[in-house]
């Protein structure tokens, strides 16, 4: 990447944002952060606004924003279901609108642009490990169909983008993350089964436990993300970016008690409608292409992750 670049990133005082933010001031780059603070916090960048080359604008993707910049990284989205379900036509509008508005910008300033895609896309997959070649199975009328058809609907104006007007164009498709900054109260399981062990409360397990997830350190997925940005145009991606170790929800809810030290017991409650049997990337692309793969294992980024959530739950 060349040095000091002005470079936008939507969703900036999100969690993944916020780190994203961090990493390219750290790299020397000024970096206009826009958030319509729906699920962002002011909180998560406090820390920067000293720097002179940081902005921090409130602002709505799904309304035009005209800027000065060299690159994007659109990362706005409710990316939990408690979030994104709260509002759901507010979220299909933020993926299909603001994805429009943003590659709008990319266009008229010759950017090239990053698109948060998820690993919601594959649905409830039945092909495992998920390979970027799959083409997913998703329930297009269900309650979690506002994030998951609003994130393919963004990657269709992305690559119609590229091929029509040859906008420079970045696909990445985020698998579960976690660590500092996550919002407490998203619902997403390690929020909630860090804080819940924190309170010394029941840990709520949804289903029998067997469904599995894999968990990205979010600095192993910043790297991911700025090492597909730094590619160059002939890397478009889809690219999936997630940690392919594969554990149970009942593994997870025994590692968080075990780095507590809590004294929590599980509780069992009904698995919620579409909510995905198992889910695993297969990042041989992005090792292939990036030389990019996850190097924090699961139990000393929970200890990171624990160690900020001691620091905000009460």
């Amino acid at each position: 990447m060349p040095s000091s670049l002005r470079i936008l990133v939507t969703g900036g005082a999100g969690f993944i944002g916020s780190h994203l933010c961090e990493r390219l001031l750290d790299a020397g780059h000024e970096v206009l952060c826009v958030d319509n603070f729906y699920t962002g916090r002011r909180m998560n960048v406090a820390h920067l606004m000293d720097d002179p080359r940081f902005e921090l604008m409130r602002h709505d993707v799904t309304f035009p924003l005209y800027v000065e910049v060299d690159q994007v990284f659109n990362l706005a989205c409710p990316a939990s279901p408690v979030h994104y379900q709260t509002d759901p036509v507010q979220t299909l509008k933020t993926s299909v609108h603001g994805a429009i508005n943003m590659l709008g910008l990319a266009k008229r300033k010759r950017a090239k642009i990053l698109q948060a895609s998820t690993s919601e896309v594959y649905g409830d997959p039945e092909v495992h490990p998920q390979p970027e070649g799959y083409w997913g199975n998703v329930n297009p009328i269900g309650t979690r169909a506002c994030y998951d058809e609003g994130k393919r609907a963004a990657e269709t104006l992305f690559f119609d983008y590229n091929r029509q007007y040859g906008v420079r164009v970045k696909v990445a498709r985020i698998f579960n993350t976690y660590g500092p900054r996550m919002h407490p109260d998203d619902g997403r399981v390690v929020s909630n089964f860090v804080c819940q062990a924190l309170r010394g409360q029941d840990i709520t397990v949804y289903g029998d436990g067997l469904q599995t997830r894999s968990f990205c350190y979010v600095d192993d997925l910043v790297d991911g993300l700025l090492g597909l940005m730094d590619t160059d145009d002939t890397v478009v991606g889809p690219l999936n970016l997630g940690n392919p170790g594969e554990y149970t929800m009942l593994q997870l809810a025994e590692a968080v008690i075990r780095l507590t030290g809590s004294r929590s017991r599980l509780v069992h409650k009904p698995l919620p409608a579409d909510d995905p049997r198992q889910r695993q990337p297969d990042i041989t692309r992005a090792r292939d292409l990036l030389g990019w793969e996850p190097r924090v294992a699961l139990d000393e980024g929970l200890r990171k992750t624990i160690d900020y959530f001691r620091g905000v739950v009460d």
